[in-house]
């Protein structure tokens, strides 16, 4: 009998999700992680033990939740956003990890390159290639010249964006104007901060920029300034437009790399991935209250138009 129940239980996988904070983008990756395992024949109750905590978009619990994961010595842990993939990663050098949603692993100290570590580290990235960002900025607002960013310093994959469109901008006879938002309490004041001073704001994936969007969207309405994601759902919650991934497919593209390494791969031995599949999401009644209007030519290009 023991026997037997020693080789079901061997048969069990177990996968310990952590995101730094819930918002749409990073819920649609935790989804997508689960649709891929279930698609490779793991289910839960049966063959799998899934466990899923958030942070609350606060570091020291991530810390909380990487340490009680790395206790539990699951299968793999999958660390969405780079806050939570840094705890997970400062934790354990022997439980594979797998990251979603991280901007650039490499600067956020996760991986030394974008090959393959040969560490316990590996994972799905949603950098993204900024000069579409600003030729997008461009065809919403012609005339942009100075364009605000609302983001948290403390955040790595968002100082990663911010210091590129710093050397970015210039070259386009464009400048990045910064307001800083250290918690999610603080963007409607960072936004507001900006008004009057800039032609446009670009949201990045900033987690406590795009766990208040409606509080940065509200400011864009109230004062006519027009609001550009990348991060496609924040079109939904009230930005004008969004050249980015789906982050449920980014997902999907996580939990492959998950059910390699249960299926016995080495994470050490697979290469950081990138997402290639953009989607534009316009927004037109966001772009009325923000006083823009899309041409023609940008509709019709559209991936998805919001209503």
């Amino acid at each position: 009998m023991s026997a037997s129940f020693s080789s079901v239980a061997a048969d069990v996988k177990s996968v310990a999700t952590t995101a730094i904070v819930e918002h749409p983008a990073l819920d649609s990756v935790r989804d997508g992680v689960l649709d891929a395992l279930k698609e490779a024949g793991y289910s839960e109750g049966k063959n799998l033990k899934w466990q899923y905590q958030s942070a609350q978009g606060n570091t020291g619990t991530a810390a909380q939740i990487a340490r009680k994961f790395i206790g539990d010595k699951p299968d793999a842990i999958v660390a969405i956003g780079t806050p939570s993939a840094q705890a997970a990663v400062a934790g354990t050098k022997n439980i594979p990890i797998v990251f979603s949603a991280v901007t650039d692993p490499v600067q956020g100290q996760l991986t030394p390159s974008w090959e393959a570590s040969g560490t316990n580290v590996t994972g799905a990235s949603d950098i993204l290639e900024l000069d579409k960002q600003v030729d997008l900025i461009l065809q919403v607002v012609p005339h942009a010249k100075k364009v605000g960013i609302v983001y948290n310093p403390g955040e790595a994959n968002s100082v990663v964006v911010v210091d590129k469109l710093r050397d970015l901008l210039p070259k386009r006879d464009m400048q990045l104007v910064e307001a800083a938002a250290p918690r999610s309490v603080d963007v409607s004041s960072a936004a507001r901060s900006l008004v009057g001073k800039v032609d446009v704001i670009y949201s990045s994936t900033d987690n406590n920029v795009v766990s208040a969007y409606e509080a940065l969207a509200k400011v864009g309405n109230d004062t006519k300034t027009p609001i550009i994601a990348s991060d496609t759902d924040s079109v939904k919650r009230g930005a004008i437009a969004a050249l980015g991934i789906d982050y449920r497919e980014l997902g999907q593209q996580t939990g492959r790399i998950v059910v390699r390494i249960l299926n016995g791969e080495k994470p050490g031995d697979i290469k950081p991935e990138t997402s290639e599949n953009l989607l534009l999401l316009l927004n037109p009644a966001a772009a009325k209250k923000q006083g823009v209007t899309l041409s023609q030519e940008l509709l019709d290009s559209a991936s998805e138009i919001v209503q």
